[in-house]
């Protein structure tokens, strides 16, 4: 309906202005007698060179510029178009002497100058709608130039956006893995039921996060999942603890940014023979909303795959497509704890 409503916005909008410039000199004349010559006369002068503006407009404006001043052939365009207006300023004051005689046969003109000053006249007036011509065509060429360079940028942007989800996909999913993996040997209940909560993820992952923005509180359960599932894994050494908002009210995020940050501190921030505390917290004030993860910065070595921080370049690199100009993320290391915070504004 909207692309309608924009085809039929130009004609009307042209329909109008000319109405506009026909009237005008009617209107003016309204003042005077209507037995009066000058009325007649004053349309006469006024309307027969807007016809002539409006040829000169409209053979621009739909066939010239495209043809020839878009296509560089500057000086073909020119010459057609001098040749243009030389005819109709000769057909105007042929036109207008025909029409002033035919309309006012008894009335006697006074003593003008010589008409070559008038046909002057006339042909550097004719210039103004050629030039309002171009200008109109040009602006709406570089309009529509614009809006195909957004929308090719748009669909780069969305292309580059889906490709680093599906990077995220397969690497949630081997971590989970890793963790099944880990649990099989010792403890076959517990991976049993692993696999069934790994299930409700990769359904949420795979269905629930096509959209381009999800429910704030479906991504805060799917978290909550994926930290009970860890939290089967490790012994009691790992201290895991989380605090998200009970009154979650309803807003939209794009989906899987703070899990990236979940993930990374169990990567980095658990090791086999120490302790670790590990803890996610997400605060939402107003219109901003801040998650920050801490953890022992434990970094893997050389060997270990898992540790090849493609889930933070990853989450850079969203932060930048997805909210420009209304994200603040940083991470530090002090006292040999690792924290990110991850700031939007939505």
């Amino acid at each position: 309906m909207e692309l309608k409503h924009k085809k039929y916005l130009f004609p009307v909008l042209h329909v109008l202005a000319w109405l506009i410039l026909f009237s005008m000199p009617y209107l003016l004349s309204q003042g005077q007698s209507e037995d009066s010559p000058a009325v007649p006369k004053v349309l006469i002068n006024t309307w027969v060179p807007l016809i002539s503006y409006a040829i000169i407009f409209y053979f621009n404006y739909l066939f010239f510029i495209d043809r020839f001043f878009f296509n560089k052939k500057n000086l073909l365009f020119f010459v057609i178009n001098i040749v243009l207006i030389t005819v109709l300023v000769w057909a105007n004051h042929e036109l207008k002497d025909f029409l002033i005689q035919w309309v006012l046969p008894d009335d006697n003109p006074p003593r003008r100058p010589p008409r070559t000053i008038f046909w002057y006249l006339d042909f550097f007036g004719s210039l103004v709608p050629l030039a309002f011509s171009i200008a109109l065509k040009t602006t709406e060429k570089w309009m529509k130039t614009e809006a195909l360079q957004k929308e090719t940028m748009n669909v780069r942007l969305q292309s580059e956006i889906q490709h680093l989800k599906y990077q995220l996909q397969p690497h949630f999913f081997f971590n989970a893995l890793n963790n099944i993996y880990s649990l099989v040997d010792y403890q076959p209940e517990t991976a049993k039921k692993t696999i069934h909560s790994l299930g409700k993820l990769m359904r949420y992952l795979l269905y629930d996060t096509e959209t381009e923005k999800v429910p704030l509180q479906k991504e805060l359960d799917f978290m909550t999942q994926y930290i009970e599932l860890m939290k089967l894994r490790f012994s009691d050494k790992i201290k895991i603890s989380y605090s998200f908002p009970e009154m979650v009210p309803n807003i939209k995020i794009v989906p899987l940014l703070f899990i990236t940050l979940v993930e990374n501190a169990f990567k980095h921030g658990v090791t086999a023979s120490t302790s670790s505390d590990l803890s996610f917290n997400l605060e939402l004030k107003e219109t901003r909303l801040t998650f920050t993860a801490t953890n022992p910065n434990t970094p893997k070595n050389n060997s270990d795959k898992s540790g090849s921080g493609i889930g933070l370049e990853n989450l850079k690199k969203r932060l930048q497509l997805l909210y420009p100009n209304q994200h603040h993320f940083d991470y530090k290391v002090e006292g040999g704890i690792f924290t990110a915070i991850l700031t939007l504004e939505i």
